[in-house]
């Protein structure tokens, strides 16, 4: 009898105990389980860093890891089940990236090794015979990554909640609802990133609530699954909580990083930031690398070669230039052509300074130096005669006068010939005489310019090394610093020669309006027909008017303003735009000498020495009368060895040139 009643007494004890227990709502947290005390079977470990790996790389194999201790879900045996909440991180690391080994699942099973269970589809919960069993008394939420239609799975990408066996109760597919939309956002199990699960039970509604997303996400509002399911039936006293998984015929690695649970309230939140890293992706992955990446770079910096290698190939191109042996003892005075197209910034148009019969004039400021340029583009397709031309552009290179616009190089490029001069802000005379100026020049202005043009040929006549003819004396053709001073230019068409010695002959070149009647007859251009061009500038200076007027009554200047001679009032041949503000003396010996200068006959003409010392003062000019001045004497050859055609040709004649200085000929001739 006293046996009786001291077990008696101990049933009751343990009654209270198990009570107790209940209340006191237990509650672990796992950051990791390196130091967790886990109840493993199957091929399940916990690795170094703290993973809890449910499986490995074997086929056909199952792994469990339970909580150690049953846990009392119910305060009597006839109770109700309490509410409990868990949460877990996961992940599953497939051998391919769109096919796994079969999932995991949350268990609350009654044991911890759950007898006879098998792998693959069954998830280590279950078998054939007893899968579906009221009797399992077994609640497991899986993340089921195959479809097994004895199951009648929705898909093999689902999260399931399974009472008794493997045909869920409820299922959807993996994935989240969004809390800023509630868009739904799928999820792929198998991708190998870290997920989180939350599964929560409330013993009051008898509800069952299951939520899935990415690590990086808080648990979201809306559950993925909801059940409405009172667990009391199922769940027994005491049952224990861990997880389950399983492989089949495809390798796969199940891990859980963190997991916590808690009776009657909610699971302790997971610190993520300690939770344990995954293993980096080997053996098969890395030869994915190597068959698949490995290729790819190789072929992406083949391509990239070929690119960089036709890149060069084009900008070379680009820049190419013709530079042939002889051209070296001229280097000094050859540019290259990247520096010029960098200096005229591709030659745009918005660089554009005008366009001569010949070719175009750009602005152009050098790379290295900063110095202003004006870069004439024309073509030469005939290399006939180049080598002459070159060493004639290297010596003219040479001229240096105040009075003169430097020709500072050239450059060969394809079918381009390119020369570089010194940039003239204020541009040519022409425009301010004859373009209906905004800026009419004064008479200081225009008589400092005509000394100017007259020192310059003097230069070239007598004063350097050898003879210099510039054979295209015209307004266009001088230009105006940024001081109005004037420089004369455009040395395409002169011809050099030794003094002493006679100028050979050539074809005619030059402008129609400023060719001396003897240069039109013999083709032989001399210092006495530059002298005559200039007397044709004389008068288009004073006058405003160009040497020869297309329509006009009185289309010949020289005869236009020997007629006011003639008359006694040379005077009123000045250009009306001058008004009565200029220097009767001047303009008077401007007029005079203009007329002296464009005499027929050679020997009438005075040298530029002469000119420079009539425009200085230092000498008279000769009365007109004495020297027996005719209108016969003053003559333009009026189309002699000319044609109609020729005519409607302002700038030059050389289109008709077949000498080989003809590539020299057609330079910069015309205004720009």
């Amino acid at each position: 009898m006293q046996n009786i009643a001291m077990f008696s007494k101990l049933g009751i004890l343990l009654s209270l105990l198990v009570g107790f227990v209940a209340s006191e709502d237990l509650s672990f947290t796992f950051n990791g389980f390196r130091s967790a005390n886990l109840s493993l079977d199957g091929i399940a470990e916990i690795t170094a860093n703290g993973l809890l790996k449910l499986t490995n790389d074997t086929k056909q194999q199952k792994g469990h890891a339970f909580y150690p201790n049953p846990i009392s879900f119910k305060n009597s045996l006839n109770g109700n089940s309490s509410s409990f909440s868990t949460t877990f991180v996961f992940s599953i690391i497939s051998q391919y990236p769109s096919l796994s080994g079969h999932g995991i699942a949350f268990v609350i099973a009654p044991t911890k090794g759950i007898p006879g269970a098998l792998p693959s589809q069954y998830l280590g919960l279950f078998n054939g015979t007893n899968n579906g069993n009221s009797t399992n008394h077994v609640v497991a939420i899986e993340l089921d990554t195959i479809q097994s239609n004895e199951f009648t799975d929705i898909n093999d990408n689902h999260v399931g909640i399974d009472i008794n066996g493997l045909k869920s109760e409820r299922s959807a597919p993996a994935g989240y609802f969004a809390d800023n939309n509630g868009g739904f956002k799928n999820m792929s199990l198998i991708s190998g990133h870290q997920m989180q699960v939350w599964v929560d039970y409330d013993g009051v509604e008898r509800q069952i609530n299951v939520t899935l997303a990415p690590i990086s996400v808080d648990k979201p509002k809306i559950p993925l699954l909801s059940l409405s399911r009172d667990l009391s039936p199922i769940i027994n006293d005491n049952m224990y909580v861990g997880f389950s998984s399983s492989t089949g015929s495809v390798l796969s690695n199940h891990y859980v990083l963190g997991w916590s649970f808690k009776m009657n309230g909610q699971a302790p939140a997971l610190v993520l930031s300690q939770l344990p890293k995954l293993p980096r992706i080997g053996g098969k992955k890395r030869s994915k690398l190597l068959t698949i990446g490995l290729p790819m770079m190789i072929v992406s910096l083949v391509s990239v070669a070929i690119s960089a290698a036709v890149f060069v190939v084009k900008r070379k191109r680009k820049f190419a230039e013709l530079v042939e042996d002889w051209e070296l003892d001229y280097g000094p005075h050859r540019f290259k052509y990247k520096d010029l197209y960098i200096a005229t910034k591709g030659f745009k148009d918005k660089e554009l300074l005008g366009v001569g019969g010949f070719g175009r004039v750009y602005r152009g400021v050098l790379p290295t130096s900063k110095i202003e340029i004006a870069v004439k583009k024309i073509s030469h397709e005939s290399r006939q005669g180049m080598r002459e031309f070159v060493a004639e552009i290297a010596s003219i290179g040479r001229l240096r006068h105040r009075n003169l616009v430097s020709l500072l190089g050239y450059c060969r490029r394809k079918g381009e010939l390119l020369l570089v001069y010194d940039y003239m802000p204020n541009r040519s005379l022409d425009k301010y005489l004859f373009d209906q100026p905004k800026i009419t020049l004064n008479w200081d202005q225009r008589f400092r310019v005509i000394k100017g043009v007259a020192s310059g040929l003097l230069y070239l006549h007598e004063e350097w090394e050898q003879v210099v003819v510039h054979r295209d004396v015209k307004a266009s053709n001088v230009l105006l610093d940024g001081a109005m001073n004037s420089r004369l230019g455009d040395f395409g068409l002169a011809r050099l020669y030794d003094h002493g010695t006679d100028p050979q002959t050539t074809h005619v070149v030059g402008t129609l309006g400023y060719l001396a009647p003897e240069h039109t007859r013999s083709g032989k251009a001399t210092t006495s027909t530059d002298v005559f061009a200039f007397g044709a500038f004389l008068l288009e200076v004073a006058c405003g008017r160009r040497p020869i007027e297309q329509g006009a009554e009185d289309a010949i200047l020289v005869d236009w303003v020997f007629s006011f001679w003639n008359r006694g009032e040379i005077l009123e041949a000045r250009d009306p735009n001058l008004g009565a503000d200029y220097v009767v003396k001047e303009m008077e010996l401007v007029l005079k000498l203009g007329l002296l200068c464009s005499h027929s006959e050679t020997a009438a003409r005075p040298s530029m020495r002469q000119v420079v010392q009539y425009l200085e003062g230092d000498i008279p000019l000769p009365e007109l009368s004495s020297l027996g001045l005719c209108s016969s004497g003053l003559t333009f050859a009026h189309n002699v060895g000319f044609t109609n055609l020729a005519m409607s040709y302002p700038s030059s004649m050389s289109k008709e040139f077949t000498h080989p200085s003809s590539v020299a000929d057609s330079l910069l001739s015309g205004g720009r």
